[in-house]
């Protein structure tokens, strides 16, 4: 297959401007270093982080302008001269902290994030170090292959990256968006309980197709984590906390002694109104969650095809050219699951 020299991208040019911030442009296509891959990206999604980036609420490093998504995944067209990793027509996904292999994150590796402080993965070609990917699950397309990048590993480190999830044990999910989805589905196959809640009945139908043993209607239910913790005899041993202000205090009356809260999101605000001293009398764990390393990744993929297991993909997918579209469609809230989009 021969590479053009240019392509087509959406650039972030800055952060006051909002979504009129993404500008969708022809760029170069990178040369291939010696210790580089490049690879024709046929599949991407969107998440949250990806919203607020433009909007100028995410409190991480950035280095502007950059080529927007991190969630990428395709073909192996090219190989530097000392890549061993991989080779021509494999199939891949990129990893969203490219410097996180193993272990805890470092600094440094938190400044490595594609599509925040490096070129990401919302244009036609992308050209990554050989250990910024991994290997896509055999039973996966691309675009629910490119979901697993930031949804689908942050869930994996929710479940596994302190306190691994045991069989039996009981997870409680927050609505219906990408991490709370995989998250589902993981303690399922890992033999656990899992309780979610959500605000529609039509939502609630689908949480039970996926798995989930309890629903609760937060709506109707105002203090459902203490309804979420009297389902089961214990409590609840993970907790994955999207809301942030507007969750947490239900969150930490769901949570048994020993519990861990695992925080991944603020969708409902950055400023909980509970005093970090309700760690002690809730003698629970509050962990803070940034995606996960390579090693996870590994471990998650054969999971997912060990178990086969397909990524939630709204029923309403977008292309490259209207990926503005799917960033306006998914900030009005009406997805369910992961915001995919296919890259021609």
């Amino acid at each position: 297959m021969s590479v053009p020299a240019t392509q087509k991208q959406w650039l972030i040019e800055g952060q006051d401007n909002d979504f009129k911030g993404l500008v969708y442009q022809d760029g170069p296509i990178p040369k291939v270093g010696e210790n580089e891959v490049l690879v024709k990206l046929s599949g991407a999604s969107l998440n949250y982080r990806d919203l607020i980036i433009p909007k100028g609420m995410y409190p991480f490093p950035l280095d502007l302008p950059v080529v927007a998504g991190s969630d990428g995944a395709g073909e192996v067209l090219a190989v530097g001269s000392k890549v061993t990793t991989w080779k021509q027509g494999d199939k891949v996904v990129t990893l969203f902290n490219q410097g996180h292999q193993f272990g805890p994150i470092s600094d440094a590796a938190s400044k490595s994030g594609l599509g925040g402080v490096l070129d990401g993965t919302l244009r036609q070609y992308g050209v990554f170090n050989e250990n910024g990917l991994v290997r896509a699950p055999a039973n996966l397309s691309h675009v629910e292959a490119a979901t697993l990048t930031c949804a689908g590993l942050t869930s994996w480190n929710a479940l596994y990256g302190l306190k691994p999830l045991k069989p039996g044990e009981t997870v409680l999910v927050q609505g219906t968006g990408g991490v709370s989805l995989f998250t589902l589905q993981f303690a399922k196959a890992a033999g656990a309980r899992v309780i979610a809640t959500t605000s529609s009945a039509a939502k609630a139908e689908k949480l039970k197709q996926l798995g989930a043993d309890f629903v609760i209607n937060y709506v109707e239910d105002k203090n459902w984590g203490e309804t979420a913790r009297k389902c089961v005899p214990d409590g609840i041993d993970h907790v994955i906390e999207v809301g942030g202000e507007a969750t947490l205090t239900q969150s930490l009356k769901a949570v048994k002694f020993e519990g861990i809260i695992s925080i991944i999101g603020f969708l409902g605000g950055t400023q909980p109104k509970d005093s970090i001293m309700e760690v002690l009398s809730r003698i629970c764990t509050i962990r803070g969650v940034y995606v996960g390393s390579k090693a996870q990744m590994v471990e998650m993929v054969a999971a997912i095809e060990a178990n086969d297991i397909k990524p939630v993909i709204d029923q309403k997918v977008f292309t490259l050219e209207t990926a503005k579209e799917a960033y306006e469609y998914m900030w009005k809230k009406g997805h369910f699951g992961k915001v995919g989009i296919t890259i021609e």
